[in-house]
């Protein structure tokens, strides 16, 4: 997860002009920086690593981002690369944990002469290696790796290590003020902090990074645990960071600031929120393939183990559970516009999981080629809610840095959250829609105690309650995203479809007096690349029905959907 970026930061704006003179070689000789004696700590990397990645890397393959790339006997900072996000894994360093797992002396020596050639061709010449991002990102790396990289080495090398890692600090103590806001800024705060506890005689660099971590902290993490970006992967991005470094601080007997350990406590229940009852990340805003192994190392520091939250308003979003299902839905407003590059038109959309299965999923964000993908993953046609006259809730807008951003969205979300005999229903309502079209969006689910069936109404209104005006469009198309592994066809009565999960388990979806259609889809947050799936479609238009009721129910659960066209499973709160 912390090897996926958004767009080139190196556009304008101060951003810009900082990444082109650090990219210049004349930055780097007039640059002159004093030279730490040593490092006094390595912190821990919690990311693991792989001994077959290590072997490829030996011999010259680097394969990163999907893409494997053959050196030839060439330094790998010297051939052409097939992406840009090949790119930012390998100028981030973040391979060098397949070099540590290797655990022998050839490892070592390799680590090292790469680290040499990115210090002697390749390190002031690339823009990208300065963005400050990638450049936080090699840092940590840096200094985490430095026992692999430095045993062994003569004290020319040692000196030119110490040498770049300064440069390359005192560029992100220049740099901070102008970093992308959001999770790039915290983390440079986060690597300032690494590099003032690890590197001696920078007890200066330490308060005033520390100063720094409180301040974004403060920013970024919401009382409930959430990011203000609300992508529920940016939790994982952060928590694998910020754990090692409390336990630097812990270390080296340094008082850590309050606020990191009330963050880390925080965002731990936040990030088991949004797990699904396989386990798995829900897809919402930027979300894609969930990590498990990084997934599992963070959620291994939870001590309390309490239940998960259930109303996270704060970030945006409900969650719904009962009888090992788990419905977890989108119910925020979009962010402001500079935190909004994760941002996806998914407001009132929902996944929806069934013991170790999935039912209703986003079709989230591939690992690979993310830009390739980014406007149609964006958009409200790619969740499991309604898209109106074929319009996103959202409206996108490019930055001035190539970021794409919104410009518009849904801003007044209402929530209500209530029990009705023994069964949690919420209701919630937007108006993404109201400045084009003049309508709200109501969507409620009801999960029954159980858990073997989940009721959900849409409803479509103006904002005075009047009819929808004369000459006003009013077709819609409330989509149900199936993952791939659910297998579904249609009962021929036109309403219903049957829905077999994997081990044969059998769910019925209905929505009584309506067209249910069968389309395909795609999963794009599968782990193996893009695939193919299906989605339940009800196309219709508001004044012949400004109310659409469903159900998904197991199909042989008391009280399972009925198939008549008088069924009306109204949800009043």
């Amino acid at each position: 997860m912390a090897e996926r970026r958004r767009p080139a930061l190196g556009g304008g704006g101060w951003r810009g002009w900082w990444t082109r003179i650090a990219a210049n070689p004349a930055y780097r000789w007039r640059l002159r920086v004093p030279i730490p004696d040593r490092l006094l700590i390595a912190p821990q990397d919690l990311r693991t690593g792989d001994p077959t990645i290590a072997t490829e890397i030996y011999g010259g393959v680097f394969s990163f981002a999907g893409k494997a790339v053959t050196a030839e006997g060439r330094s790998p900072f010297e051939v052409r690369s097939p992406s840009r996000e090949w790119s930012e894994v390998l100028l981030g360093f973040s391979w060098l944990r397949h070099l540590r797992s290797a655990g022998h002396a050839l490892s070592r020596k390799n680590a090292r002469a790469l680290v040499a050639d990115w210090i002697s061709q390749h390190g002031g010449s690339h823009p990208v290696s300065w963005e400050p991002e990638i450049t936080a990102r090699r840092v940590i790396s840096w200094l985490t790796h430095s026992p692999l990289i430095l045993q062994d080495a003569d004290h020319g090398f040692y000196r030119a290590y110490l040498r770049s890692l300064s440069r390359q600090v005192r560029f992100l103590r220049r740099v901070y003020p102008v970093t992308e806001d959001g999770y790039p800024r915290l983390l440079v705060a986060t690597a300032l902090t690494f590099a003032g506890l690890c590197m001696a005689g920078e007890q200066r660099l330490l308060q005033q990074s520390a100063k720094r971590l409180i301040h974004e902290l403060r920013q970024q993490i919401l009382p409930d645990g959430g990011h203000v970006s609300r992508n529920p992967g940016t939790l994982i991005e952060i928590l694998i960071d910020l754990l090692p470094l409390r336990q630097t601080f812990d270390a080296r007997n340094v008082q850590a600031p309050t606020i990191l350990s009330a963050s880390i406590e925080r965002m731990i229940p936040m990030l088991r929120f949004f797990r699904l009852s396989d386990g798995t990340i829900a897809q919402f805003n930027g979300m894609g393939a969930t990590p498990t192994d990084l997934l599992a190392a963070v959620l291994a520091y939870d001590d309390a183990r309490a239940a998960p939250l259930f109303d996270a308003h704060y970030s945006g979003y409900q969650r719904l559970e009962s009888g090992g299902s788990v419905v977890v839905a989108d119910t925020g407003g979009a962010p402001p516009a500079p935190l909004s590059y994760d941002t996806h038109a998914g407001c009132l959309s929902f996944e929806f999981s069934v013991k170790r299965h999935r039912i209703v999923i986003n079709c989230g964000m591939p690992a690979q080629n993310r830009q390739g993908w980014s406007e149609a993953a964006r958009a409200t046609a790619a969740h499991s809610t309604v898209t109106w006259h074929d319009t996103s809730s959202c409206r996108f807008k490019p930055s001035r840095d190539g970021a794409v951003l919104v410009s518009e969205g849904p801003r007044d979300v209402q929530i209500a959250r209530a029990g009705r005999e023994e069964a949690v229903i919420v209701r919630a309502s937007h108006d993404g829609y109201v400045r084009p079209f003049g309508i709200i969006h109501q969507r409620s689910w009801r999960l029954s105690p159980e858990g073997d069936r989940l009721d959900g109404e849409d409803i479509f209104s103006t904002p005075s309650g009047r009819e929808i005006p004369p000459g006003t469009d009013d077709d819609y198309v409330i989509r149900f995203h199936l993952h791939p592994a659910v297998k579904a066809s249609r009962v021929n009565d036109g309403r219903t479809v049957l829905l077999i999960l994997p081990g044969r388990d059998s769910w019925l979806f209905t929505a009584p007096n309506m067209h249910v259609e069968l389309e395909e889809s795609i999963f794009l947050s599968a782990s193996e690349g893009p695939r193919r799936t299906s989605q339940i479609l009800i196309a219709d238009n508001a004044r012949t029905f400004s109310r659409v009721v469903w159900t998904f129910a197991r199909a042989d659960a008391p009280g399972q959907p009925r198939r008549e066209t008088s069924a009306d499973p109204r949800l009043p709160i």
